[in-house]
């Protein structure tokens, strides 16, 4: 399928603006979406866009509605698919203008140069997605000493063990990535059934699952994530708690389950495979080290890496036992004029979207 405005592909008509799709679903986050789209404002090199999708919540829909109706570079919409993060994400793309469609979590701030780099990845027509790097603001104040850093994904952040600079990877991460609009005509939308809805289990893998598709589609396409384009994420004190961290991990192996349900085992498993090879085992080594030297933290981190593992483990058992037996689906959507066009019927009838 050809994707016009899209440089390097058919019917390219030279469309490099950039569309920014921003998803929110609570009124507890109200000052972190003001806050993130501030940061997409006042980016270097402008945004041709912002669209916040709200994801069924008609109190939110209305008042962000009323906050951005005399702005001419945001957008609010509702989501117009089944409630999730996924869903929330082809809206905003089935309703974006440009080229590039960006990505930002509500709860995060992009720094000045964020869309900037991304750009830069995209003046090679092979590039399909490019992601960024994704810091962790602790609302303690500082990162648990107990809280080893190869788990920050844990918290929706960049977590130690990927590469740096500007690299070609499997996949990006989605609270911080970007991609062609011809990517999801290749490959479709988000899968709907994988990943964050609400206030429910907090599943994860939607973007993985994506980029894997993607990659079968085009297997030309080149995916990067560039370091250099910095979000900063804000964890809430109740994500900083072992009790957190245990039922991420579990709920990472459920998602797991499912995309290696979607792709095969042997491309929704071949990144973890290094991981839980390389690189946890280099992050015991390293906390045994700190213990043994009496440094704080060290066999905390060292107990959370062994938790982490078996916790993720079982959570990829049930998940498969699911999976196999049909208890949980999912769906690939055409993210075209169709999504488009409920999403606006959708806002219209819940008064407080924005077109």
């Amino acid at each position: 399928m050809s994707a016009p405005g899209i440089p390097g592909v058919p019917g390219d008509t030279g469309n490099t603006g950039i569309s920014v799709v921003i998803c929110a679903y609570t009124e507890d986050r109200w000052e972190d979406v003001l806050a993130a789209v501030a940061s997409v404002r006042a980016q270097s090199r402008p945004a041709l866009e912002i669209l916040l999708v709200v994801d069924h919540n008609q109190v939110l829909l209305d008042r962000l509605g009323k906050e951005y109706e005399d702005t001419d570079d945001v957008r609010v919409l509702a989501n117009a698919g089944p409630r999730g993060l996924s869903a929330g994400r082809n809206t905003g793309i089935a309703a974006s203008r440009g080229g590039i469609v960006a990505f930002l979590d509500d709860d995060a701030v992009a720094e000045r140069d964020w869309l900037g780099h991304f750009a830069e990845g995209y003046a090679d027509p092979r590039v399909m997605a490019v992601g960024g790097r994704t810091e962790p603001v602790w609302a303690s104040g500082r990162r648990p000493g107990w809280f080893p850093e190869e788990f920050d994904w844990v918290v929706g952040c960049t977590y130690r063990g990927l590469p740096r600079g500007r690299v070609r990877v499997r996949n990006v991460l989605g609270g911080n990535a970007s991609f062609r609009r011809s990517a999801f005509n290749a490959a479709g939308g988000f899968a709907t059934g994988i990943g964050r809805n609400g206030d429910k289990r907090p599943l994860g893998g939607e973007e993985t699952e994506l980029c894997i598709r993607l990659s079968r589609a085009r297997p030309d396409a080149v995916l990067l994530i560039d370091d250099r384009a910095v979000i900063h994420h804000r964890v809430p004190q109740v994500r900083e708690h072992f009790r957190y961290f245990r039922t991420r991990t579990y709920a990472e192996g459920l998602s797991k389950a499912l995309v290696a349900r979607s792709v095969g085992a042997g491309k929704g498993l071949e990144s973890e495979r290094r991981y839980t090879t390389r690189v946890l085992p280099a992050g015991v080594v390293r906390g045994l080290r700190d213990a043994l030297l009496t440094r704080p933290g060290g066999a905390g981190r060292v107990g959370a890496i062994v938790a982490g593992v078996l916790t993720a483990a079982g959570g990829y058992v049930v998940g498969s036992v699911r999976a196999r037996w049909g208890g949980v689906t999912f769906s690939v959507v055409d993210v075209g004029g169709d999504v488009r066009r409920a999403g606006e019927r959708r806002g219209g009838e819940q008064g407080g979207a924005r077109g």
